[in-house]
């Protein structure tokens, strides 16, 4: 077996082959590592992209991802990892953004029956998009405030995380992706 490295040590114990979540998340972070993004940097792209996977106005989180990481002078491929890797827990949590942002800015809370959203949209279209409106905007404040309090906490727990993470990578501790090959064949020159 051969690896990424020029070293070949012949007793090794080969990789062991990865998961999804490994090759589609770990390692471009460790790709981006290795091409000399710092920490600190990957550590906010990180935060500022989970954070922002977590917006509960649907269909927003690409352009505010990049948005952000463009503004703000991020790592934009880390950002949209971390934004995309958010996706089902997004989708999980509108509805009870949405109903604390009732609960805390006081207005009718969102009717989680259909037989009632729709009879609504039937008698009293502009009204529900009126209240869908106010309801989507007060679970965005409420998101917003969220993020920006717990952003820069996600990103000063990564930092010393990607620390470490660089220290293993720049001392080849871990392999970006293995290279199998027949190592039993000889030259018979």
């Amino acid at each position: 077996m051969r690896t990424v490295y020029p070293v070949y040590v012949p007793h090794s114990v080969p990789p062991a082959p990865h998961n999804w979540i490994y090759r589609r998340g770990v390692l471009p972070i460790l790709a981006l590592l290795r091409m000399g993004a710092t920490p600190r940097t990957l550590a906010w792209s990180i935060a500022v992209g989970l954070m922002i996977g977590l917006n509960p106005v649907l269909g927003s989180t690409t352009l505010l991802c990049l948005a952000a990481a463009l503004r703000f002078r991020l790592n934009v491929v880390a950002s949209q990892i971390a934004n995309h890797a958010m996706f089902p827990l997004e989708l999980v949590l509108v509805i009870p953004f949405i109903r604390l942002g009732s609960c805390v800015f006081r207005t009718a809370a969102m009717p989680l029956s259909p037989r009632l959203f729709f009879q609504d949209a039937r008698t009293a279209p502009l009204a529900l998009a009126r209240h869908l409106w106010m309801w989507e905007w007060h679970a965005f404040v409420l998101w917003a405030t969220i993020a920006v309090v717990t952003a820069p906490l996600l990103a000063l727990a990564l930092t010393p995380l990607l620390e470490r993470l660089l220290a293993r990578v720049q001392h080849h501790q871990y392999p970006i992706v293995p290279i199998h090959c027949d190592m039993t064949t000889t030259n018979s020159d």
